[in-house]
């Protein structure tokens, strides 16, 4: 016999997971963003090894995105991107969060509200991330070379074509009757 809860975090609940966030970024005060990947990375394979809940145990994959995007060198990311992603990882990285991991079942319960609440702000980086992800793989493939050789610059000009490409394709949608073209080349 299984149980079913509904949790609903309000808009009034967001202060305490904020402060929760608050604490744990100060416990991690003195740490080199490469310490708390390295604890967030430890924490997220000790947790595969626990009993927990599948609602719990389905939202540390965003963890492993997270991990994986603020160590990608291939990403790329920029020092304050880097930062919000790092920052998000100390509360799962910290073992005296609110409900401690060794607790069973329940101890990663409060991580995975936190993560459910970080994966919403965090969405477009999430999103744009595996887009890279996504892109690197199909490249490296296609190209027969190892992903990690394939950066962000190559992506960023991959998806610059690729969206030009749909606005040429777009144009006669939109376009009045008559294919309008300018009469004057501008250098």
């Amino acid at each position: 016999m299984s149980l079913e809860f509904h949790i609903e975090i309000t808009d009034d609940d967001m202060p305490v997971f904020v402060e929760a966030l608050s604490r744990a970024e100060l416990r991690a005060a003195g740490k080199s963003a490469q310490q708390v990947l390295a604890e967030a990375t430890k924490t997220f394979n000790d947790s595969k090894t626990h009993k927990m809940p599948e609602f719990v145990r389905s939202r540390l994959a965003t963890v492993e995105a997270l991990i994986a995007m603020a160590g990608d060198v291939g990403w790329a990311l920029g020092e304050d991107d880097r930062n919000r992603i790092i920052s998000a990882l100390t509360y799962f990285a910290d073992p005296e969060d609110l409900i401690p991991d060794n607790v069973p079942v329940l101890g990663f319960l409060d991580d995975a509200i936190m993560i459910e609440v970080v994966q919403r702000v965090l969405q477009p980086e999430l999103e744009a991330y595996g887009d890279f992800c996504s892109f690197r793989n199909i490249e490296s493939e296609h190209r027969g070379i190892d992903p990690a050789t394939i950066g962000r610059e190559e992506w960023l000009e991959e998806r610059r074509a690729e969206l030009q490409m749909r606005m040429r394709n777009r144009r006669s949608k939109y376009a009045p009757s008559g294919n309008w073209t300018p009469q004057f080349k501008f250098t």
